[in-house]
């Protein structure tokens, strides 16, 4: 049988199977064209091209859209309709149409665009009489199930009426708009997620801390997909609660209706889920809204329809099989000394892997080895499938901000700045805190300001790196300025952030700003703590003013603060600078009838106190005490004994003293080593005087100039300054 015979008989079989009938003038179309197929050396209509040498997806065709339903039958007036005695179906059976009508449309647009490839010099009307034929062919099938059994299948099932190529195509085809249905449904399910309250508040948080553009989308889809999974979740937890109490109620119905039911779901479950269509009993109700799909604008509009689909929903990686996963293994298991180079060559050899591939990758390492992920993905971002854009700089640059890897972090900010990428907000926010953490006041400044030069107001997070990194740069006063810019903008700095100010103040003893500082946490809310009030009381002190001191410790004591070793030791130190000392055994008496007991930071203050005066018995009963304490006395003790009793003429002791100086020596400080280095001259102990100064030196400090003149002149008059030791 010749294809004009075969497309008429199949066209009226067909049409006679269609609910409704097609309008005249299409119909007419129709039947004019088949009947002027006459051309004996015509293709036929199974060419093995259509599975062939020429492959049957065409690159221009567009992706088809669920919306196509709404589009087609605006084309022309061919719309089919149902019978005016036709019942009206149900809410469940308008939804089965409706999928029924999406997989007919999409079958169709597909299906065209093969047979336009494989027949280029058929027109239009001949191509539709073709497809009116495959999709009765398929309608048939439909109505009896058996299209179902035949997608299921893992290779495509000959029929009698198409030739093997053909058939094949059908099933590729359908399969494939079943997966495009499938993923449509996901889609939309995602879509629901993505403008949930819960995702809207966390984009909404992540857009006021900085985040933005597709740093901002990525995070998006992550928190969407999650909500998603979770809900699935627990859907699937009650449909496996549903599952059980049917089943326990199948169990009570009686032993032979339960076993069959459990034959029968055997069955189901034995039976591949494959397959999405509707179960319908009788005949298939669909409409198909004319098969002219050939207006330029549907092409249009269905490519704009696909491009924007492709930016909101996410890609899925390639699947990993046979060898390129054995190279993917072989990544996983490197050494960070190895070089992933030529393994890495390989795997893009084999996958030709897309931003998704390397991200999935990356992930992986990152998991196991972070060493190798860092070497890995500064080699990546050379690579031209990963797309690198600048937010992968900086994600990495904050990876070994993280990892306080500064040198790697400056290494990839260069390249950066060599490929012509200039850093944005992100990258300046992330470059502030990680100078910040590394102490470098200069480039965190420089960051800092990048971030103000590109409109951008810094957040609580940027302040709070930049007040630190002035406060441990010693400059405090310009934190504060900070801190005054926040107020201004209605950002409430933290309480740290004020201590860390009052701390810087009190230690260099400035008790104006202290006092500002203290006054500034109140208003803003802070009640006077402990440990501001020491902070005042150690400002007081360092600048001299022990009575403005006693004044504040007393303030402590009346807003309910018990004074701690630290507190009073600050106090006691105050009274140290003016030697006070009847009035620091008073407090000592005052405090010890409300219960108070000395610790060892007191009786650190008293040893040096008592020790300046060379009082060296009852420094000596100091110690005891902090012998009876059980604690290691801190190293300024010991600085003190070995200046006392070097001093003293004690030899022995002072030496051992000197020794326990000399295994700390890195923990000492240049003003210590000062007072070592004169107590020793001071006791004649000139050659230890000049080991000690040679210590000094190699931990880099430098003596000062009288210093220096007095290591002279002891060593020309040796002799004359050289005591004899006495033993006390």
């Amino acid at each position: 049988m010749n294809l004009r015979q075969l497309v008429c008989r199949q066209t009226i079989n067909n049409l006679s199977r269609v609910n409704g009938k097609l309008p005249s003038p299409y119909h007419h179309c129709i039947y004019r064209d088949v009947a002027t197929i006459t051309d004996p050396i015509s293709p036929p209509f199974h060419s093995p091209n259509i599975h062939g040498n020429k492959p049957l997806q065409n690159p221009n065709c567009p992706k088809p859209d669920p919306c196509f339903s709404r589009y087609i039958h605006c084309t022309s007036g061919t719309k089919m309709s149902n019978s005016v005695g036709e019942p009206k179906l149900n809410s469940k059976e308008s939804e089965e149409d409706g999928t029924m009508n999406e997989f007919l449309s999409r079958f169709v647009w597909i299906m065209r665009g093969k047979l336009s490839q494989v027949y280029p010099d058929y027109d239009k009307q001949t191509i539709d009489g073709m497809l009116l034929i495959i999709v009765g062919k398929v309608a048939s099938e439909m109505e009896k199930d058996a299209l179902e059994q035949m997608l299921g299948a893992a290779v495509a099932t000959p029929s009698q009426d198409f030739s093997e190529d053909l058939w094949k195509t059908v099933w590729e085809v359908s399969n494939k708009v079943l997966d495009d249905m499938k993923k449509e449904k996901q889609k939309e399910k995602m879509k629901g997620f993505l403008q949930s309250e819960e995702v809207k508040e966390m984009c909404r948080f992540a857009g006021e801390i900085g985040i933005c553009g597709d740093m901002l989308r990525e995070l998006r889809f992550k928190w969407a997909r999650e909500k998603m999974e979770e809900h699935e979740f627990y859907d699937g937890l009650v449909r496996m609660k549903e599952e059980v109490r049917a089943q326990e109620k199948e169990e009570e119905a009686g032993g032979k209706q339960a076993e069959t039911m459990d034959n029968e779901a055997f069955v189901a479950e034995e039976k591949p889920n494959v397959v999405t269509l509707p179960k319908r009993q009788g005949k298939i109700r669909y409409k198909i809204y004319g098969l002219d799909l050939s207006d330029p604008k549907w092409a249009e509009v269905a490519d704009k329809i696909y491009e924007r689909g492709e930016l909101i929903w996410p890609q899925e990686p390639k699947p990993i099989s046979g060898k390129c996963k054995l190279v993917t293994d072989r990544i996983l298991s490197l050494n960070e000394e190895d070089d992933p180079s030529p393994v890495l060559a390989e795997w893009v050899e084999l996958l030709q892997p897309s931003r998704i591939d390397w991200i999935t990758l990356l992930d992986r390492l990152k998991e196991q080895n972070i060493r190798l992920y860092f070497k890995v993905t500064e080699l990546v971002l050379a690579e031209e499938s990963f797309q690198t854009n600048i937010r992968d700089y900086s994600k990495l640059i904050d990876a070994h901000a993280k990892e306080n890897r500064l040198e790697d972090a400056e290494r990839i900010l260069k390249k950066m700045n060599e490929n012509g990428i200039v850093p944005d907000m992100l990258t300046a926010t992330v470059l502030v805190h990680m100078y910040s953490k590394a102490g470098n006041i200069d480039r965190a400044k420089q960051a800092f300001e990048s971030l103000r030069s590109q409109g951008f107001q810094p957040d609580i997070k940027v302040y709070n790196s930049m007040i630190m990194a002035y406060v441990n740069a010693g400059q405090p006063q310009l934190g504060e300025s900070l801190v005054r810019e926040m107020e201004a903008r209605d950002l409430n700095p933290t309480h740290e952030i004020y201590m860390a100010l009052l701390r810087s103040y009190a230690r260099r003893g400035d008790v104006t700003p202290a006092g500002r500082i203290a006054t500034t946490m109140q208003f803003a809310g802070f009640q006077p703590s402990l440990e501001s009030c020491t902070l005042l009381v150690e400002a007081y002190g360092r600048f001299g003013n022990p009575d403005q001191a006693r004044s504040n410790f007393d303030y402590m004591i009346r807003v309910g603060h018990r004074p701690d070793d630290r507190c009073t030791a600050i106090m006691i130190a105050a009274y140290k600078e003016k030697n006070l000392l009847d009035k620091a055994l008073n407090l000592l008496l005052q405090l010890e009838k409300d219960g108070f007991e000395p610790g060892v930071a007191t009786y650190a203050v008293l040893v040096d106190w008592l020790g300046k005066l060379q009082l060296v018995s009852e420094v000596e009963q100091v110690l005891s005490k902090i012998a009876e304490l059980g604690e290691a006395p801190p190293l300024t003790v010991h600085v003190t004994l070995c200046e006392m009793y070097s001093k003293a003429g004690v030899e022995k002791k002072a030496l051992q003293a000197l020794g326990v100086l000399e295994s700390k020596k890195d923990q000492l400080q240049s003003d210590e080593f000062d007072r070592i280095i004169r107590g020793l001259i001071a006791g004649g102990f000139v050659q230890d005087a000049r080991r000690v100064h040679g210590l000094m030196e190699a931990q880099g400090f430098s003596a000062e100039d009288s210093l220096k003149l007095v290591l002279t002149a002891s060593q020309a008059s040796h002799g004359l300054f050289r005591r004899t030791p006495t033993m006390r």
